[in-house]
């Protein structure tokens, strides 16, 4: 009986699932599994041939995987993120390490059935960084891939760790094995910065500060926003994240310098993201009440990070300015949204 081919989607319920789902069906020519540890939402599966309820961490479900479907990409959206993550460290470890590397081992088996590399397509995040202080976060600018990775969360340790997973699994794996190795995992990266989405709710980021914000305007809400005033990281709109994690699917693999890559579109402080609120929505009360915690981990992240080589190497370019995300696609959506 032959499998089907497909591109598999993890964590497909959750904000860039939404998105990704939506575009890959745009673009045509991808049969979609989507996979969640929910039910996957109405609004996406219509895009999928078929979608599957269950955990990454559930081996007998990635056998059945195996059996049923041929996967010539995989893009591992599924993970319990940072402000969550520090609730539960060891939980988090579990789900975010141990389920990479089943997806990674799932690659390599599907590789070695159809005999084609397995293109596998991993978010990663700023909190993969961790610098000292604000001084130092002043001083240091915008930080390369390769500067100040000493993440200071769970989350952060663990999307580092699992960069260089990925590395190992493209380069390294089975070095010593007597048979010659050909490449079975092209194994490919992105830091993304904080997203904004209109289109589903924050669901447990450190940066979540900024779209619960917009979102908290558009219903009529009061918001207490976790971090000072002048607190500053890199942001960029999902679907400018989306085209980003498209694109660099599509690089050919000799563009490439590296397994991680740095993007980001625009990094306001949350002061100036609270003005721009109340210009679109008058009758917004944002206040500032910082969770010394929280704001720590804030301000470990670099306030802007250099992704010099994702534009040299395969053409990255986001979708918006800071005004042009506002007026072009958060406030519209969010106000159908909310109407």
């Amino acid at each position: 009986m032959a499998r089907k081919p497909v591109v598999l989607v993890t964590g497909a319920n959750g904000e860039m699932g939404h998105g990704l789902i939506g575009r890959l069906a745009d673009y045509g020519g991808y049969d979609i599994l989507a996979l969640d540890i929910k039910a996957i939402d109405e609004e996406i599966a219509g895009h999928c041939t078929q979608t599957i309820t269950g955990d990454v961490l559930d081996q007998r479900l990635l056998a059945r995987l195996v059996s049923e479907f041929e996967i010539h990409a995989i893009f591992h959206l599924a993970a319990l993120l940072s402000t969550r993550a520090e609730f539960t460290p060891e939980t988090a470890h579990e789900v975010n390490v141990q389920g990479t590397l089943n997806l990674l081992r799932l690659a390599v088996e599907q590789s070695r059935w159809h005999g084609e590399t397995v293109k596998f397509l991993f978010p990663s995040s700023i909190a993969a960084y961790g610098l000292p202080d604000l001084t130092t976060k002043t001083q240091a600018g915008k930080v390369g891939e390769r500067e100040w990775n000493l993440p200071a969360t769970m989350y952060g340790c663990n999307k580092l760790y699992c960069e260089h997973l990925g590395r190992y699994y493209a380069h390294h794996y089975r070095q010593l094995a007597a048979e010659e190795k050909k490449k079975e995992v092209d194994f490919r990266a992105i830091r993304f910065p904080g997203l904004i989405s209109a289109f589903t709710l924050p669901s447990g980021g450190t940066s979540d500060y900024a779209p619960e914000m917009i979102h908290a305007a558009a219903r009529g809400e009061p918001f207490d926003c976790f971090v000072r005033e002048d607190t500053r990281i890199p942001f960029m709109a999902m679907p400018s994240a989306i085209a980003a994690l498209l694109r660099l699917m599509d690089a050919s693999a000799t563009s490439l310098t590296r397994e991680v890559y740095n993007v980001t579109s625009f990094n306001p402080s949350a002061g100036e993201l609270a003005e721009l609120v109340r210009g679109a929505f008058p009758a917004a009360e944002i206040r500032f009440v910082p969770d010394l915690r929280r704001q720590a981990i804030v301000d470990s992240w670099p306030a802007d990070v250099d992704d010099a080589r994702a534009r040299a190497d395969w053409g990255f370019e986001p979708e918006y300015t800071l005004q042009g995300a506002f007026d072009d696609y958060l406030l519209p959506n969010i106000r159908r949204r909310y109407a």
